[in-house]
Formats: structure tokens, sequence, C-alpha cells
């Protein structure tokens, strides 16, 4: 979960209080921390979150297209991973999910850090799991995923950016309540998303 020691007030706080539970429910429904993981249900956790995040992303660009200067400020295509998830999938030779799940348009600034707020919150965690699944025996030998941690030694710093801008737009009249509500809508959608992933004992007898 992303750490963010604010003030009162403060909108990176805020979005993280408001998320927490959407947050706890995608972790426990991909369960990437499971010593027991193997190479099939890590295929099929990737299929769901490539899937999600070429919808989240769609919306991303057609926000990034028409608000140029906050996707560039942002670094916005260097951000992108569903080509990373994609790659991820194959190499494990999942198979894609055809279906997208329905994300809210994004209709300015303040739904599109909500968005990315969840998108690049998972960087942070992603870090650990990329450790922790280059230590399971039954993925031993195999390819290396690359979408959990996509900026290596960097990831640090591209939080830092995000939260630099997001704070920075809320200060310079963006709508806090509009980014919340966009996390908190993301997440949902991403946590209903993922049920299918969960593992078979998740299910009730």
């Amino acid at each position: 979960m992303p750490r963010d020691a604010g003030g009162a007030g403060d909108v990176l706080r805020d979005l993280r209080t408001a998320t927490a539970a959407e947050h706890e429910q995608v972790e426990a429904h991909l369960d990437l921390m499971d010593p027991t993981l193997d190479r099939d249900r890590l295929a099929g956790v990737l299929g769901r979150l490539h899937a999600f995040w070429a919808a989240a992303e769609a919306g991303l660009d057609d926000w990034a297209a028409r608000h140029r200067a906050d996707a560039a400020a942002l670094d916005w295509t260097r951000r992108r991973r569903s080509g990373l998830y994609a790659a991820d999938l194959a190499a494990l030779g999942g198979a894609a999910v055809d279906d997208r799940p329905d994300l809210p348009a994004v209709d300015g600034t303040d739904e599109a850090l909500g968005r990315l707020y969840v998108l690049e919150g998972s960087t942070l965690g992603g870090t650990f799991i990329d450790r922790h699944l280059a230590g399971l025996p039954g993925l031993a030998g195999g390819p290396r995923v690359r979408a959990f941690s996509p900026y290596g030694e960097d990831t640090g710093a591209m939080w830092a950016a995000f939260r630099r801008f997001t704070r920075a737009h809320v200060e310079a009249g963006g709508d806090a309540r509009r980014v919340v509500d966009a996390a908190r809508q993301t997440f949902a959608v991403l946590a209903e998303w993922c049920v299918p992933a969960a593992r078979a004992q998740e299910a009730p007898a």
C-alpha cells in the first residue's frame, strides 16, 4: 500500500484512507505472495491484469490526447504497462482475456490522477512481489516477470514524481474529491475484475 505522510487534508493521505478496503480486496483475490503460487495461476492473474491495464490505459490515452501538458509532466508514456503484462503473459504461455472491464471515462486531470494512483501505487508493492516470484520453486527456470516492477531502481523516484504532481495539482485548484472518487471507482472495478483469479479455496465449500 502506498505510504504517505501528509497533513490534514493531504490528498495522498485521503487517497490511501479512502481506498484501503478495495486495496485489501484486490490483494486477497490475487494473493501473489502465496508461497505455493504456480505458473498456471500466475498466468491466470496476469491475464486478468493485462485486460484491466489495457482498459485503464485506453481511458488515460484519451485524457492524454486532450491534456498534453499534464500528460507530459507526469511522463505518461513511460508509465504505460499493458505491453509488459502482455509480454509476461505470452512468456508464460498464458491465454489473454478477451473481455475488458468497464471503467468510467477520464474526464480530466482530476480523474486521471485518481486512476493513476491505483496503477502507480501498485509498483511499490510490485517490488516485493517481484522478489517473491523470483524465489518460488514452482517458477524456477521460467521467464522473469517484468510488469510488477517496471521501473526497477527508479520505482521510488517515479512514485515521488507522481505524488508531487498530484499535490501540486490540488494546491493549484484541482478537485481532491474528484481525484479520490476516481481512485475508488478504479479500485472497485479492479477488485471485482480480479475475483475470477482468486484461489479456489477462497470460494465457499
